[in-house]
């Protein structure tokens, strides 16, 4: 096992030449807008995970794995020339689903400000359905309450 911080230095360079990869040497006509978000290696450095996002739809969200799957070889001999380390670790594209989670979310947020603007205008001009204070006080006469208490101490 490494130390955790190589583990991230080497995920981070990784991530790095496969965006790098995408942009400018890879040629594939079914890559789509493909954007690397995170890569993760195991303790071991053997293995790494790539997630990725694609701008459009499932049909070109599909044709970007395809290609990525096909140029995985290609990728990973890059990786290990340029890292340096012994073992090039194998690596496995995952779509991320983080950008979609965070669409969804705020798709969400957004309605319920709506419902909460809505609920605000209808308690504008609303009044109360019994009391304004609906907790029960003590009697106004307290001063003459004390006086009886004291009275019947003496």
């Amino acid at each position: 096992m490494v130390d955790a911080a190589r583990a991230r230095k080497l995920a981070d360079r990784i991530q790095q030449i496969v965006a790098e990869m995408l942009e400018r040497r890879i040629k594939d006509p079914r890559l789509g807008f493909v954007t690397v978000t995170d890569t993760r290696v195991t303790a071991d450095l053997r293995e790494a995970t790539v997630f990725y996002t694609v701008f459009g739809s499932d049909a070109e969200r599909a044709d970007s794995a395809a290609a990525l799957e096909s140029a995985k070889g290609i990728i990973r001999s890059e990786v290990g020339r340029q890292t340096g380390v012994r073992f090039a670790p194998t690596l496995t594209f995952k779509h991320d689903p983080l950008p979609d989670s965070a669409r969804h979310l705020d798709d969400l947020i957004l309605a319920a400000r709506a419902r909460d603007a809505e609920v605000a205008r209808r308690a504008e001009g609303a009044s109360y359905a019994g009391e304004a204070d609906p907790y029960k006080k003590p009697e106004e006469d307290e001063d003459a309450l004390f006086d009886k208490v004291e009275d019947d101490q003496e």
